[in-house]
């Protein structure tokens, strides 16, 4: 079966039926632009063709088994079930000043194991396909497309370390950012990492001015260890050069989830001044999102108010984040999926 998100095989599907190039454009902006579906593609092609489209390419990866939507803030949060039978989170977004957004997954669980994400709990299963990584914005856009939206904005924040899994994370942006596909802008891709240098190089040298952002969460080294197991092979100096470097090639945001009694004192502020101090980044203040069978426990808004105003104050570019989906455990560090799997 030939995959929607595979040019080349497609290509060849193409090649074989005489399909002219402009009948594939048409076919393409009916999947990525204009969110349709199946039946609403083939349309576009030569009937002569159809039928070979339709036996031999494959429109669909994952199968949507639950979608669940926020009471408060507009956020949905979708599971979807792979081929093989493993369950995966996204979560689509609709702030009522911004883009239409999802947060999307790049693994099966995470080997990364940070103590503030639920995710972490699950363990490690396996990389996600490009097909089951694009697959997840596809669906999405047409879930949206009758509520007059479409999916505007991409993270990659989701289940899984993105920058453990290059290979189909990297094709796809390549592929969200393609203007025969879905035509978004660098700007409007956010690639999340637990620090991982050599990667954050390697991203930053493929796609110079898109965002990156670096879950920091403390810039002390052995509270970092303890949040984090990922700090103990990668210590905060090596990752501070690597801050510099793809500072000046792009965009860096500094994710920093605020937790009572850790990270949230007065030497923890000082150590983070001191450490991004002529660095231009920008911080985001989060707070943390609890979740079953954690101990963590997040820092009280007031003083998340105070530590971001300081932030400010030290000449920071910094905004203070608000959890969207919370309700239906949608929001940072609570995608977790415990339920068994049933294997097809």
């Amino acid at each position: 079966m030939v995959s929607i998100y595979d040019t080349k095989a497609l290509e060849a599907v193409r090649s074989r039926n005489a399909v002219q190039p402009h009948r594939m454009k048409l076919f393409r902006n009916a999947l990525f632009k204009k969110a349709g579906g199946r039946d609403e593609a083939l349309g576009t092609l030569p009937e002569s063709a159809r039928p070979d489209f339709a036996e031999h390419v494959g429109f669909g990866f994952l199968e949507l088994l639950e979608r669940h939507d926020s009471k408060i803030d507009g956020a949905s949060k979708l599971i979807f079930k792979t081929n093989d039978g493993h369950l995966i989170e996204s979560v689509v977004l609709r702030p009522a000043t911004g883009r239409t957004s999802i947060c999307i997954s790049s693994q099966v669980g995470c080997a990364c194991y940070c103590g503030f994400c639920a995710t972490g709990m699950m363990g490690f299963s396996r990389n996600l396909t490009l097909d089951e990584i694009l697959d997840q914005v596809t669906q999405a856009n047409r879930m949206v497309k009758p509520e007059g939206r479409s999916i505007r904005n991409v993270v990659f924040m989701g289940m899984g370390e993105p920058l453990l899994n290059p290979d189909a994370v990297f094709a796809a942006v390549a592929f969200l950012r393609a203007p025969q596909f879905f035509d978004l802008s660098a700007s409007h891709i956010t690639v999340s990492t637990v620090g991982i240098p050599h990667a954050m190089e390697h991203f930053v040298e493929t796609f110079p001015k898109m965002p990156l952002a670096l879950s920091l969460h403390s810039a002390r080294q052995e509270v970092r260890e303890k949040l984090m197991p990922q700090a103990r092979k990668y210590p905060l100096d090596q990752l501070r050069e690597t801050l510099v470097r793809a500072s000046a090639s792009g965009k860096v945001m500094i994710e920093y989830l605020m937790l009572s009694g850790i990270n949230d004192g007065e030497a923890d502020l000082q150590a983070l001044i001191d450490y991004l101090r002529g660095i231009p980044v920008h911080l985001n203040i989060i707070p943390f999102n609890e979740f079953a069978g954690s101990q963590l426990r997040g820092t009280a808004q007031p003083e998340r108010e105070q530590f971001a105003a300081r932030l400010k104050a030290a000449g920071f570019d910094t905004t203070l984040r608000y959890s969207l989906g919370s309700d239906i455990a949608a929001a940072c560090g609570q995608l977790v999926q415990t339920k068994a799997r049933s294997r097809q």
